[in-house]
C-alpha cells in the first residue's frame, strides 16, 4: 500500500481506478480517461495533487538561499505572486522543476512527489551558510479545478475572501485567506486555480465541487492536458541529466550576476549549442509514445520524451528532443514502421483551440 491523500476514500466513491503513483495510491481515471480531458476543455474538471510536496521556506537568508538554489531569480516577482522555475545540479541538470509563491517575508515552494526526498535532501545541503528555516506541509491538501467554467463555478462555492480571490486573481497570481493559498495557476492549458488547504477541508470541497456538476479527473487526463499544453512532465521530458536549454526551459532562465547552481554549465552550453525539445504531429495513424526514435532529413536522430493521442485534436502529438535547429517533417519509427511528422512549437492547444504552429 503506498501513501494516501486525504480524498482517497473520496476517490473510491467516484469510482476511481486505483494505481501507484510515485508511491501514492492514486486515481488514473474514473471511467473514462477521455471523458474526462473533455470536461476540463469544455467545462470544469478537479484533480487531488495533494500527493506534491509543500515546502515553506522562512528566515532571514531566504531570499539569497532561493536566489542561489533555483536558476529562475525570486526578484523578478512581487509577493503575491507564483514563479516556475528548475532547481539544478553543478552540471545545469534538472532536479526538479516546481513553483515559488512569494509571500510577505517567506516563500513556498510545491515540488514533485517521485521527487521530494532528493529534493529535500538537497535543500538541506544547499542551507549552509544561509539563515533559513525549511518546513514541509504534510497536513495541506491540494486540488487543481481547471477548465473554462472552473473559476466562475468555484467562486459560488465559496464565500468571502476566498470568493474574491477566484474571481479577481491574474495569472500566477494567489492569495492566501486562513490556512487555505489560492493560485491562478495550473498544469492543464486552461484557465483554473490550484488550492492548497487543510485535509480537513479538502474532502468537503471536493464534494461541493462534483455536486455543483466539475468532474473529477485523474492522473491519465492529467497527462493528455499536459502534453497538449506543451508542459513538461519531470522524470519523461527532463531529469538530472538534461539541462533547462535541453528542454525548452530557457525561458525560465536569469542569467545575471546571480551565482546560482548550475550557472558556469548553462553559460557553457548557451556558447556551445545543444539539443532542443520540439512539438510534433504525427501526420497519420498511429500513437506516438515517449523513447521512439525520431529520424531526420540529413540522417541525423532524435528521441520522443512523452507522447500520447491528443483527444482535443483527434491526432497524435508529441514532445521531442531533437538535434538543433531541427525543423519541417521527419520520420518517426513506430512498431518497425517510419511514419511522418511535422516539427511545431508547442504548446498544441491553449484553451481549447489548437494554437500550435510549424517550424
Amino acid at each position: 500500500m503506498g501513501h494516501r491523500t486525504a480524498l482517497y476514500d473520496a476517490h473510491v466513491a467516484a469510482g476511481g481506478k486505483i494505481v501507484d503513483f510515485g508511491g501514492w495510491d492514486m486515481p488514473i481515471n474514473y471511467g473514462s480517461q477521455i471523458e474526462e480531458h473533455h470536461a476540463v476543455r469544455q467545462k470544469a474538471g478537479v484533480f487531488d495533487v495533494s500527493h506534491m510536496t509543500v515546502v515553506d521556506i522562512a528566515g532571514a537568508g531566504a531570499r539569497d538561499f532561493l536566489r542561489h538554489l533555483l536558476a529562475n531569480d525570486v526578484d523578478r516577482i512581487d509577493p503575491g505572486r507564483a514563479l516556475y522555475t528548475g532547481m539544478l545540479n553543478e552540471r545545469g541538470g534538472v532536479i526538479d522543476d516546481l513553483i515559488v509563491y512569494k509571500r510577505g517575508n517567506d516563500y513556498r515552494l510545491v515540488v514533485n512527489c517521485a521527487t521530494r526526498e532528493t529534493d529535500l535532501d538537497w535543500m538541506e545541503k544547499q542551507a549552509g551558510g544561509f539563515a533559513v528555516d525549511i518546513q514541509e506541509r504534510p497536513y495541506l491538501a491540494m486540488l487543481a479545478v481547471q477548465g473554462p467554467e472552473a473559476r466562475a463555478i468555484l467562486a459560488g462555492l465559496l464565500d468571502g475572501a476566498k470568493s474574491e480571490a477566484v474571481v479577481n486573481l491574474k495569472v500566477f497570481g494567489f492569495a492566501e485567506d486562513g490556512d487555505w493559498m489560492i493560485a491562478r495557476t495550473g498544469y492543464t492549458g486552461e484557465d483554473g486555480v490550484e488550492i492548497m488547504l487543510p485535509n480537513a477541508d479538502a474532502v468537503a470541497l471536493w464534494e461541493q465541487l462534483l455536486a455543483a456538476g466539475v468532474a473529477p479527473a485523474g492522473l491519465g487526463a492529467r497527462d493528455t492536458l499536459r502534453l497538449e499544453a506543451g508542459m513538461n512532465l519531470y522524470g519523461n521530458d527532463m531529469d538530472d541529466s538534461i539541462t533547462p536549454w535541453e528542454a525548452n526551459m530557457g525561458w525560465t532562465l536569469v542569467l545575471n550576476d546571480r551565482d546560482f547552481i548550475g550557472r558556469q554549465a548553462l553559460l557553457n552550453q548557451q556558447k556551445n549549442g545543444h539539443a532542443e525539445l520540439v512539438g510534433l504531429v504525427l501526420e497519420g495513424k498511429g500513437v506516438l509514445r515517449a523513447h521512439q526514435r525520431v529520424i531526420l532529413a540529413n540522417d541525423e536522430e532524435g528521441e520522443i520524451t512523452s507522447g500520447t493521442f491528443s483527444p482535443t485534436l483527434g491526432k497524435s502529438i508529441a514532445l521531442a528532443r531533437l538535434p538543433a535547429g531541427a525543423t519541417g517533417k521527419v520520420e518517426v519509427e513506430i512498431r518497425n514502421k517510419c511514419l511522418p511528422a511535422q516539427v511545431v512549437k508547442a504548446p498544441f492547444v491553449r484553451n481549447g483551440k489548437a494554437v500550435y504552429k510549424a517550424i
